[in-house]
């Protein structure tokens, strides 16, 4: 889960310019399946998210769903000329084709 959490802050990271200053909090969402560690203890071992307000939660259960999936939803100030790339890697693409923006990532396995 590390692995999986620290690939996906990487791929936010690398396709988003990040100010710090201008985030609010961020919600990590992970499964039922996913026990092992809170995605936020995590992301608070890496530079610039020790000072975000960080909350983990556990995804609603619906029969079907995509398993081992983790999720996050950022709340920040973004300027006007700039829209967020929304990160879907591996398996996640399939939630939202029309926002999952990384073709180059999609060799991933779940």
């Amino acid at each position: 889960m590390r692995e999986a959490v620290t690939e996906l802050l990487d791929a936010l990271e690398a396709n988003n310019a990040i100010d710090f200053d201008e985030v609010v909090s961020v919600t990590f969402s992970v499964t039922r399946d996913l026990t092992a560690i809170f995605p936020a203890a995590i992301a608070r071992r890496r530079a610039g998210w020790d000072g975000v307000p960080l909350l983990d939660v556990q995804h609603m259960h619906v029969d079907g769903d995509l398993p081992r999936c983790i999720r996050f939803l950022i709340h920040a100030y973004l300027p006007a000329d700039r829209s967020a790339s929304h990160i879907y890697l591996r398996h996640a693409r399939d939630l939202r084709p029309d926002l999952a923006d990384l073709p180059a990532l999609a060799h991933h396995s779940t």
